[in-house]
């Protein structure tokens, strides 16, 4: 349809405010170049600071982290009305774009193909484990919860094998298959639904839930998720491996791995971060044993740290910095560094790490020993994925204006519909 007349202004606004966001930026850039300056410098010592202090011990550390705490503040101060303007354009960016689009435009969304509804199902089966996010199903009620929509529960006890539990919910003739738990327990339960063709219902009842993040959904909002299973529309995502191991996030080499394995971390992971940065970062580290092959250049070795991801991580994405913006694009994302300098990023169908001992690794938060080479490779399509209704539709939202959305709003703001 013809946009309206309201649509039409809100498009036009829309288009203005990123204008204005960088004319405003050029403009104290230029107005004010002593405070520009002294804003860059700052951000030097901010890094410079946080680095000794992540990497260091006893008095060094206590130094470095107060020069750190000073120069923030004294960074926020000097740039906090430009902070602000560039804020409000903002919200006034996405608030205009979004009802200039319409709610069910393709554009302000990120993602594939939308996802379809599909009927409720008929032997739903959620399996729980208790102890993710410190008992998080418990606070959701969630046995009730699922009670009350005809979902059976399987609940993990001490000394019980999830994978099997899920193979066993496969055999008794579940027809959609659900994990409340954390990244770790989810893969899991995904390689279950993948491997016999079913749907997989992801309830966020872990710590961070990254997964049910880039899914969309709300992770406040735990017995909500169960809705799934009843009103519910899917879609097909992909998953990744390593050395046949599927993961639904993230494989990490490196620094992170060795501090998931440590002693103690699950019970104080600040405190173990802080114990074992100094040994695996500072100056008397040890070199690091791996090396991959760049589609850039040379090889790379000597990295401290690398991150294979199931879908490339939009790190410019404002206010979910980190997030992936698609789950279907069938490509990793590759990020490595050596030491507080990137060593590079790019993406690959699939990626090999050699090493010359086994390599500790962190796969969804879950610490194990892999044997070389390490083989990532992108499964693309291989988990239907079942999402409330009332969710985002399985596809993640994003504030950041894409030439897309840049389209769309042109064709709006000239009275076309956008798609």
């Amino acid at each position: 349809m013809t946009p309206s007349s309201g649509r039409r202004t809100a498009a036009v606004i829309a288009l203005i405010a990123p204008l204005l966001a960088v004319a405003a930026t050029l403009e104290t850039t230029v107005r004010h170049f002593g405070t520009f300056v002294s804003f860059l410098f700052v951000v030097a010592v901010v890094t410079a600071a946080t680095w000794y202090a992540l990497t260091r011990r006893g008095l060094l550390r206590v130094l470095a982290i107060v020069v750190a705490v000073v120069a923030a503040l004294m960074m926020v101060l000097l740039s906090l009305s430009l902070f602000l303007a560039q804020a409000v354009l903002l919200i006034v960016f996405a608030m205009a774009g979004r009802f200039a689009l319409g709610p069910h435009s393709a554009a302000m969304m990120s993602g594939g193909p939308p996802a379809e509804p599909v009927p409720a199902a008929r032997k739903g089966v959620l399996l729980i484990n208790p102890r993710s996010g410190d008992g998080a199903a418990a606070r959701a009620g969630l046995d009730a919860a699922a009670a009350s929509r005809g979902i059976e529960v399987i609940t993990l006890g001490p000394g019980d094998d999830l994978a099997e539990l899920a193979e066993q919910a496969v055999r008794d003739g579940a027809d959609v298959l659900g994990m409340a738990g954390g990244d770790g327990s989810q893969a899991l339960v995904a390689t279950t639904a993948m491997r016999h063709g079913l749907p997989f219902v992801c309830v966020p009842a872990g710590t961070r839930n990254h997964f049910a993040l880039d899914l969309g959904l709300d992770r406040t909002d735990v017995a909500g998720a169960l809705d799934a299973y009843t009103d519910g529309v899917e879609r097909v995502v992909d998953l990744g491996s390593v050395n046949d191991r599927i993961f639904v996030n993230n494989a990490s080499l490196g620094v992170y791995a060795e501090v998931v394995r440590a002693k103690g971390y699950r019970k104080a992971k600040i405190r173990t971060w802080g114990r074992l940065l100094p040994d695996l970062l500072g100056p008397e580290a040890a070199p690091s044993a791996l090396e991959f092959d760049s589609p850039e250049g040379p090889p790379i070795s000597g990295v401290s740290l690398v991150l294979v991801s199931n879908n490339p991580y939009d790190l410019s994405r404002v206010g979910r910095s980190g997030g992936r913006p698609r789950l279907d694009t069938g490509r990793l994302g590759i990020v490595a560094v050596r030491g507080a300098r990137p060593a590079g990023e790019f993406i690959a169908k699939k990626f090999t790490v050699r090493s010359t001992a086994d390599v500790p690794a962190g796969v969804d938060g879950e610490a194990i020993l892999l044997t070389p080479p390490l083989v990532f490779r992108s499964l693309p399509g291989a988990l239907r994925v079942r999402v409330p209704r009332s969710s985002s539709g399985g596809r993640a939202r994003t504030a950041t204006l894409t030439r897309r959305d840049l389209n769309a709003l042109v064709r709006v703001a000239s009275g076309v519909p956008a798609v």
